[in-house]
């Protein structure tokens, strides 16, 4: 239970109203945000957490240690089951987020089925990181 608090008290910091901002070239952000995310899902679903925690954002990796995120994410993972599917409900563009630095972040959730849980939903959200890569910042399910 307590892993579980640590990925939604970490993740749960992007789950907050965040005003949509409409910019030129958002479909191709939007692309780029979208690969990176699935591109780390599957390490998640494959149970390659700490190739996950490798794959994610800066931000991500200051904030919690690898070891806490393999314990964290196993804890609410593993008991679900392998994955079904998973159907992107909504993209949002952001460049503000409430306890993050200023930058351009992606908020996604998809509609997803796992073999023991029928209806989830994944919040997923890439940042743009300092070397100008997307890399996810922020995972919590519902």
């Amino acid at each position: 239970m307590k892993n579980r608090y640590l990925v939604s008290v970490l993740i749960g910091l992007f789950m907050f109203n965040v005003p949509a901002t409409a910019f030129p070239g958002e479909e191709k952000v939007g692309k780029l945000a979208q690969e990176s995310a699935k591109s780390w899902l599957a390490l998640v679903d494959a149970g390659k957490y700490s190739q996950s925690w490798n794959q994610a954002a800066s931000f991500f990796k200051e904030r919690v240690t690898a070891q806490k995120w393999e314990s964290a994410v196993k804890s609410v993972r593993d008991p679900l089951g392998k994955l079904e599917s998973r159907i992107l409900k909504s993209s949002q563009y952001t460049q503000t987020m409430p306890g993050t630095p200023d930058g351009e972040y992606v908020i996604l959730q998809f509609e997803t089925t796992f073999e023991k849980k029928k209806a989830a939903i994944e919040t997923v959200t890439p940042m743009k990181d300092q070397d100008g890569q997307w890399r996810v910042a922020g995972y919590f399910i519902k």
